[in-house]
């Protein structure tokens, strides 16, 4: 064959190879361009600072952060929950809790749940169980939330072993080192930034700091600004360092 047909047949070959690989990049590109809008690096970093039984927290999970489940919003939210709140470190190194004894065991039993199960869609489930029986004054009956979360008794053999414990001085840790400290429970921070008062708008807070580019139906509705907010009571939250039959408290 002669030695520019040769050459023809080549380049044609090579042609066709370029067209059908760029042709399978394209179509790899769309078919993950959806999934790749909500990649991790995008998502909006929503830290919650709570303790399980104070009335104030658990009004703001059941009726308010519930919200991130609804019109999709979870899908550009990396949701986190450190039940910790107002307690402190003993000298001796024991955990004390403000609203006492059970706050501390429901803290670490939480701690244990987020940890063993870290799909926050399972594990807000647990969480959410108890913070309703906290408002409905049933915290005792705690334990009928591995049911109705479809979890099993990890987090209680999670607890038994002292890991609880474990992950309550890394909480309190984090905590501590909040900038600007915190001064109250629910205490939110979305990106960095401290809502402080303005927790209930936490939302908007949310959509404003987004930047992807597939907005979900909870963000189209709102304003493109942040409203002023009402101040909340001053019993709308547990402030740190006030006492309310607190007890020390180690695993």
């Amino acid at each position: 064959m002669p030695l520019h047909r040769q050459t023809e047949m080549v380049g044609s070959s090579y042609s066709f190879c370029h067209v059908y690989i760029s042709f399978l990049l394209v179509a790899m590109l769309l078919l993950l361009g959806p999934y790749s809008a909500y990649s991790s690096d995008q998502k909006v970093t929503v830290s919650l600072y709570y303790e399980t039984l104070c009335p104030y927290c658990a009004n703001f999970i059941v009726n308010s952060l519930v919200k991130v489940f609804e019109k999709g919003l979870i899908s550009i939210v990396d949701l986190r929950l450190i039940p910790w709140g107002n307690g402190w470190i003993q000298s001796d190194g024991s955990l004390s809790c403000q609203h006492g004894p059970d706050e501390c065991l429901l803290n670490a039993i939480e701690a244990c749940a987020i940890n063993v199960y870290p799909d926050v869609n399972r594990h807000f489930r647990f969480v959410y169980c108890i913070e309703r029986l906290t408002l409905e004054g049933r915290h005792n009956e705690w334990g009928s939330c591995f049911g109705e979360a479809k979890m099993g008794s990890s987090p209680v053999d999670c607890y038994n072993k002292g890991n609880g414990y474990m992950l309550e001085r890394k909480f309190a840790g984090e905590t501590a080192r909040l900038n600007p400290p915190r001064r109250f429970v629910p205490w939110v921070v979305v990106d960095g930034q401290a809502l402080q008062e303005d927790f209930q708008n936490f939302v908007s807070y949310i959509c404003r700091a987004y930047r992807g580019s597939q907005i979900p139906e909870a963000c189209t509705s709102l304003p493109s600004t942040i409203d002023s907010f009402e101040e909340n009571s001053e019993n709308s939250v547990c402030y740190a360092g006030e006492l309310n039959n607190s007890t020390s408290f180690r695993h």
